[in-house]
C-alpha cells in the first residue's frame, strides 16, 4: 500500500509505502509518475518505506518494467527505510540510473526531504 505525502508537489513524487506493493498499486502509481515525467522531463523521488515488506510478484514485475523504461528520468532519489535489505536495494539501483541516489534511515526523514528537494550540481550545470 502507498500514500502520497504532503511534500508531493511539482517535480517531486513523495510517497510512503507500507506492507507489500502489488499490481493494483502500480496501476495507480504509474500514471502519476508518467504524467510528472511528461510535465517536468526529469523528476525527483522521495520513497519512504515504513513496515515495508516488499512486492507481490506482479507488483515487482511492474516496478522493474517501469524502472527499466524510465531509468534516466530521475534527478534524485531518496530512499528512506529502517531495514538492512532496503539499504542494500538502494545500492543495487545506482548502476542502473543516472540519478543521484541516496539511502537515509527513517530517523533522517527531514534530512532526506531537504536533500531530494535541493538542486544538485548536475542539475545546475544542465
Amino acid at each position: 500500500m502507498y500514500q502520497y505525502l504532503n511534500e508531493h508537489a511539482g517535480d517531486l513524487i513523495a510517497i510512503r509505502v507500507t506492507g507489500k506493493l502489488d499490481q493494483n498499486d502500480y496501476e495507480s502509481l504509474i500514471p502519476e509518475f508518467e504524467s510528472k515525467i511528461r510535465q517536468y522531463g526529469k523528476i525527483s523521488l522521495y520513497w519512504e518505506m515504513e513496515d515495508f515488506e516488499g512486492w507481490q510478484p506482479k507488483g515487482l514485475l511492474e516496478d522493474l518494467k517501469f524502472d527499466a523504461k524510465h531509468a534516466d528520468d530521475y534527478k534524485k532519489i531518496a530512499m528512506v527505510g529502517d531495514k538492512r535489505w532496503e539499504e542494500w536495494m538502494t545500492s543495487l539501483m545506482k548502476p542502473f540510473s543516472s540519478a543521484e541516489i541516496k539511502y537515509f534511515d527513517l530517523s533522517g526523514r527531514e534530512q532526506a526531504l531537504r536533500w531530494v528537494q535541493e538542486k544538485s550540481l548536475h542539475q545546475e550545470k544542465g
